[in-house]
């Protein structure tokens, strides 16, 4: 391709709304262009890069034996109503009506399409396992699009759905797509993707996995001990806390005026934090009921995780209304003498086994001092777990030792689905005797635009991208200095038509630009290796050679030119294998 003929200009400055690497470098070389908030079109530059890292996830996924579909991004809501999910997915999922008045939406994922899909062509154990996938577009309406590839409302997704006789031959198969996927992020470039447990989230089943390519602008927290035998994100995250139970005092009165938060209780009654117990008050977003929560006060509620103990798809904020109507004070609340039947209590282990806290009375200006909830609330029906925020410094799991924050994207994700969807939507097999059993189901996802940011997130430097050899939107440019000087431009001709001969991509900047501007684009450009030709080099019979990323050239003989690239393209992509 000749620069002359690209299509897609090169930016000086950034844009005023870019704070990520990956957002200015792809806006300003010319790699995409925003058509409104969260949704892009692809430059040619940019479509190169999506169709490799396209190519090298589908031949993973045919190395683990998957086969590839298509499904549609439009679908009636029907197959959402069958799996419950058009009901309890919010916003994000955007619904229509089409000329018929039928209830449509657009995908932002294909279990209930991948079922439909299954139940019509799969039927006996003998088809079993099966591993469908597809690259395809997906719409979420996200509320707040942002880092530009990072988070948008309109997508490219690879998104594999497997299908199992039983659990044991879905984790069988979870364990290659697992490794398949260790691969696809090494043979992109990607240079520190970390496997961590997971919350399933809306996706439902019991075992998931995100993969995090890690890097300071990350919108998620990946937490970690040293030597990262342990992994976990923010939303499942768990420490080795250990409480301590004092012996328990007489629980006392105290008054405690205009003194809501905890801090200020703490620091009226010349108390620690981690002295306190806190209350928190959810409700079910969808059955209203009151969610009454004690946690000791040095600690912060997991929202996912309360989620997941009491079984609500989604919570909010209570208000003061319906807490007044428990029988509660905000700001001076605690489960003493509240009736369970009004709302449900949960306890975080903090509370529950620390002795001797400070917790609201129910009563404005007033909390006790010596609450202990052995004794305060025997017989109350209270469920007991952990609900609490893992912190930085807080002790490992598994080793004791510190855990560890660190920022990271998520660039993947695979579920253990079971029979989440299958049962609901009775895509059914027959065993050995003709019996009928739901399918077991696992899901494995991928985001091909996310993808491409964050290989520039971790690879790229104040001028540009340096891109990996294997998704490099060509392996090589060619710059003519000065071509209408010295024999330049006819050399390079020659040379770029050799270039191409010998089956390397070649990106020739034949306009003639001043050095400072040619080389500027080429930095956005991010190219792997760089061929220089000006009337200095071509006097001595020779062509500045230079690797992205380095501030070293060195010169080679024009005739060695396309046997010494060839060469180095072959080394560059042996890493990527």
């Amino acid at each position: 391709m000749r620069m002359s003929r690209l299509v897609g200009r090169r930016i000086k400055e950034d844009p005023k709304d870019a704070k990520t690497a990956s957002h200015r470098f792809l806006i300003r070389g010319g790699y995409v262009r925003p058509v409104s908030a969260g949704i892009y079109s692809l430059l040619p530059i940019g479509e190169r890069i999506v169709r490799k890292i396209e190519n090298i996830i589908r031949e993973e996924m045919n190395r683990i034996d998957g086969q590839e579909v298509l499904m549609p991004v439009v679908l009636p809501a029907e197959l959402w109503q069958e799996s419950g999910r058009y009901e309890s997915v919010g916003a994000e999922l955007l619904r229509f009506r089409d000329r018929n008045d039928k209830p449509m939406l657009l995908a932002m994922t294909h279990e209930e399409a991948i079922v439909h899909l299954a139940r019509t062509e799969l039927n006996s154990y003998k088809q079993l396992p099966v591993m469908l996938y597809q690259i395809q577009t997906k719409y979420r309406d996200e509320a707040r699009p942002r880092a530009g590839l990072i988070r948008v409302r309109e997508f490219t997704m690879k998104d594999a759905y497997s299908f199992h006789t039983d659990q044991a031959d879905l984790e069988q198969y979870y364990f290659r797509c697992h490794e398949a996927y260790e691969r696809i992020f090494r043979r992109l470039g990607m240079k520190n993707v970390l496997s961590i447990e997971a919350n399933s989230g809306m996706m439902g089943g019991k075992v998931s996995h995100e993969f995090m390519a890690i890097c300071d602008c990350g919108e998620d927290t990946v937490i970690t001990n040293a030597d990262y035998s342990y992994r976990a994100n923010r939303e499942i995250a768990v420490a080795a806390w250990k409480f301590e139970k004092t012996a328990p005092l007489p629980l006392e009165k105290v008054a405690t005026p205009n003194s809501k938060t905890i801090e200020e209780v703490a620091n009226y009654l010349g108390v620690k934090p981690e002295q306190t117990g806190k209350a928190v008050f959810y409700q079910d977003a969808r059955t209203g009921e009151l969610i009454f929560v004690l946690i000791r006060g040095d600690f912060e509620v997991n929202e996912v995780k309360l989620a997941n103990a009491v079984r609500a798809p989604e919570l909010k904020f209570a208000d003061d209304a319906a807490i007044l109507a428990a029988g509660a004070v905000p700001g001076y609340a605690s489960p003493l003498g509240i009736d369970s039947r009004k709302a449900r209590i949960v306890v975080d282990r903090s509370a529950a086994e620390s002795g001797n806290l400070v917790v609201g009375a129910n009563e404005a200006g007033f909390h006790y001092r010596n609450f202990n909830f052995d004794r305060d609330l025997a017989g109350v029906d209270c469920l007991v777990t952990d609900i609490a925020c893992v912190r930085e410094g807080d002790p490992c799991p598994l080793t004791g030792q510190p855990l560890i924050f660190s920022r990271g994207i998520e660039v993947g994700n695979i579920f253990q689905l079971g029979t989440k969807y299958t049962e609901a939507m009775h895509c059914d097999y027959l065993d050995r005797d003709g019996k009928s059993h739901p399918m077991v189901m696992g899901c494995y996802g991928i985001g091909v635009g996310r993808a491409m940011a964050a290989v520039i997130e971790q690879s790229c430097d104040e001028y540009g991208p340096i891109w990996p050899m294997s998704i490099a939107p060509y392996q090589v440019e060619l710059c003519a200095l000065n071509p209408e000087k010295g024999g330049v431009g006819e050399a390079c001709e020659r040379l770029y038509a050799e270039l191409q001969a010998a089956g390397i991509e070649v990106l020739y900047d034949d306009r003639g630009e001043k050095a400072g501007s040619m080389f500027s684009d080429a930095d956005l450009l991010g190219i792997p290796l760089r061929l220089v030709v000006s009337p200095k080099t071509l006097a001595d019979g020779q062509v500045e050679f230079k690797v992205r990323g380095s501030r070293e050239a060195e010169r080679i003989a024009l005739e060695e030119t396309v046997s010494h690239t060839a060469a180095r393209i072959e080394t560059e992509m042996e890493k990527y294998r």
